[in-house]
């Protein structure tokens, strides 16, 4: 998870939302990602689906089934139904999101019966850590929108 908020602070200094993920396939980090929805003007940016894309590219599968995602923030829907498409083994979160969270906050789309796949989920591990980046983050984003009114 430390890898995953070094991610989230290379978001930070875009003044991205502070979010990032890697994933890991025996103890070794195959790939990595962060946000950069505004930077690349894509609404697909996020931190998650860039560290998919270049998992499956190292592996040379789209199935990612012997792998675990760290990611700082819990995936929303988008994120979700990638992670449960590629097979991942195990998603690891930081901190939860309870207003678009699809890990079990909104929603659990990682384990729902219903689909030929469910993800197994730790949530919590550097909890504080990841909640205080995001929350000093949107506090500086809400400053500079009252300096600039």
């Amino acid at each position: 998870m430390k890898e995953a908020i070094r991610q989230a602070k290379k978001a930070y200094a875009l003044m991205e939302v502070p979010i990032g993920c890697v994933i890991v396939q025996d103890d070794k980090i195959i790939a990595r990602g962060y946000n950069r929805r505004n930077t690349e003007g894509n609404t697909l940016a996020h931190a998650e689906l860039s560290a998919i894309k270049k998992a499956s590219r190292k592996t040379g599968d789209w199935r990612l089934e012997d792998c675990v995602l760290y990611v700082t923030l819990e995936p929303c829907q988008m994120c979700a139904g990638a992670i449960v498409q590629s097979r991942m083994k195990k998603v690891v979160i930081g901190s939860m999101n309870p207003k678009a969270g699809c890990a079990g906050s909104v929603l659990n789309l990682l384990q729902m019966a219903e689909f030929n796949h469910q993800v197994e989920i730790e949530k919590g591990v550097l909890q504080e850590e990841c909640s205080a980046m995001l929350s000093g983050f949107f506090r500086e984003l809400r400053g500079k929108k009252r300096q600039k009114a």
